[in-house]
């Protein structure tokens, strides 16, 4: 059976990427085609003789994310590549690598992280964390549109889909009107160990965006005094640093040797956005942290109150006050290796399985 693997783009390593990683161990032959690679950053993760790019390569060397003014062109790039020969293709697709064009035998399954969410449900939000104004905002408005008619038309071409949590498949439902099979991402438990001890700090590991909401647990934490590590980098981070109390501390980017230790001594880890899934919660809780997230997204399946950790409904720091009462008051309830043990429900072994059953059934 002969495997090709299309990624979006491979520019930084977050979640999408890490399932991405497994993906290419599981099918060791395939090539990886991806609309631009940064072999600097990205090159230690995948081998740059397996991936072949598009004609948007050339805005990949380019500082900072000038590749980003050019989406408007990224649907038309997408469908370049040529699968002829391919009996499965296998995309990890968050924006457009749904999108691609297969022969009629080559079967097409999309494991989707979410449909384009800057396009769909959180266009609002975006257009305001951007502050686009005058022409610029009616230039993106423009591209927008049309990459979104072109989004819904190419939701048709993958032959299964399969979402990374139930709340991406509700929106896979809402906007493609496609069913999915759940698969949740593989989280390498592995790298953790559970620890029962504890230093006096909470953690936060995230980039450091606007939609993570990352600033509600800034001011929370500098308003009670509590000690907060924040681990990530981001647009963000320079108003963090502004708004931020002595008590929290923001280290920047840490690799995940350093990010594994603070896991394991933190008193719990702080999950203020909503995320499609969420791999980090889990990653805490295979070192059987307890996890205080926002009742969204994937949190909702990965985080049992009382159990695992707690759940704050609002994204306002009143709430997430409350929800960290919850913790603090529960902390005698949390048992580690339970937590532990909920964590490796989502391990890589169990995403393996899985995933080569939905091929082999394909």
């Amino acid at each position: 059976m002969k495997i090709a693997l299309v990624h979006d783009f491979l520019l930084r390593y977050g979640g999408a990427e890490r399932v991405l990683k497994v993906f290419s161990e599981m099918y060791p032959q395939a090539p990886i085609f991806t609309l631009m690679f940064d072999e600097k950053v990205m090159g230690k993760h995948f081998d740059a003789s397996r991936v072949v790019t598009s004609s948007m390569q050339k805005w990949a060397r380019f500082p900072g994310r000038l590749y980003r003014w050019f989406f408007g062109d990224m649907p038309k790039a997408i469908e370049e590549f040529d699968f002829t020969g391919y009996d499965i293709v296998l995309s990890s697709s968050h924006s457009y690598a749904h999108g691609i064009l297969t022969p009629q035998k080559t079967k097409h399954i999309s494991y989707c992280h979410s449909p384009a969410r800057y396009l769909w449900d959180y266009t609002h939000q975006y257009m305001e964390d951007h502050a686009y104004a005058g022409l610029k905002r009616w230039i993106v408005q423009r591209k927008m549109q049309y990459v979104r008619e072109w989004d819904r038309l190419a939701s048709d071409r993958p032959d299964f889909y399969i979402a990374n949590s139930g709340a991406v498949a509700a929106r896979i439902s809402k906007y493609y009107q496609r069913e999915s099979d759940v698969i949740y991402p593989p989280v390498d438990v592995d790298r953790f160990e559970v620890s029962d001890a504890s230093e006096d700090y909470f953690l936060i590991v995230s980039q450091l965006s606007p939609y993570k909401r990352v600033d509600l647990a800034v001011q929370l934490f500098s308003k009670l005094g509590k000690k907060l590590v924040i681990i990530g980098a981001g647009p963000q981070e320079s108003f963090l640093r502004e708004i931020a109390a002595p008590c929290v501390e923001i280290l920047g980017f840490k690799d995940d040797a350093v990010v594994g230790e603070y896991m394991k001594y933190c008193r719990g880890l702080i999950f203020p956005g909503e995320d499609d899934f969420g791999i980090v919660p889990l990653e805490a809780m295979a070192c059987g942290k307890p996890v205080l997230a926002f009742a969204a997204g994937g949190a909702l399946e990965t985080v049992i109150p009382g159990v695992t950790g707690e759940l704050f409904r609002e994204a306002t720091v009143d709430s997430m006050e409350a929800g960290l009462a919850s913790m603090l008051l529960n902390m005698h309830l949390y048992r580690p290796k339970r937590i532990r043990e909920h964590a490796e429900r989502f391990s890589r072994s169990v995403f393996e399985k899985k995933i080569r059953q939905f091929v082999k059934g394909c």
